[in-house]
């Protein structure tokens, strides 16, 4: 019989795993992309890479900072500057990248069973912490899937598939 406890860690295992296989992911795109094309955007009203780094970065810090204490949209963001590209190399990516990541599995880390269905809040909403994590998994999940799009435009021909490729006919 499974009890409440090793129900709470299989949840918080398979969240991590999903979690880490999706910043793979976008790694994996990052790396096949020359430095200058982590900057490209198709038009004024899209985001480049390095912008989706900087929102994503900017996230994670406020809503996994603190998650059981304070709301998840901290006093101190400013979501609109994360849209205003301050990133210039490769290396700033990823240290905004990793800072990001180290925070959301730090607090993943720090979870107990009896936190999951603990009331938390982002932008002054009530959440159980699944439902907040399962909020942050559409939410990045969505953006790891436009660094892969971006990614594929500005290589063509030369993107190397990141999972089954399609059958050349």
């Amino acid at each position: 019989m499974v009890n409440d406890t090793d129900l709470a860690h299989e949840y918080i295992r398979v969240v991590r795993w999903r979690f880490e296989e999706m910043k793979a992911t976008a790694e994996k795109a990052f790396a096949q992309v020359e430095d200058q094309k982590l900057f490209w955007y198709p038009n004024h009203e899209s985001n480049s890479m390095a912008v989706i780094v900087q929102h994503m970065s900017g996230n994670m810090m406020s809503r996994w900072t603190d998650v059981l204490t304070t709301d998840g949209e901290k006093p101190n963001r400013n979501r609109d500057e994360e849209f205003e590209l301050t990133i210039e190399t490769r290396e700033e990516l990823y240290a905004a990248w990793n800072k990001g990541w180290t925070r959301l599995f730090h607090a993943l880390d720090e979870v107990e069973t009896k936190h999951l269905l603990q009331k938390v809040w982002i932008r002054k909403e009530p959440h159980s912490l699944m439902e907040a994590i399962e909020r942050q998994m559409y939410h990045y999940s969505y953006h790891i899937g436009q660094i892969v799009y971006i990614a594929k435009q500005v290589l063509a021909d030369d993107w190397a598939s990141l999972t089954i490729p399609r059958s050349s006919k």
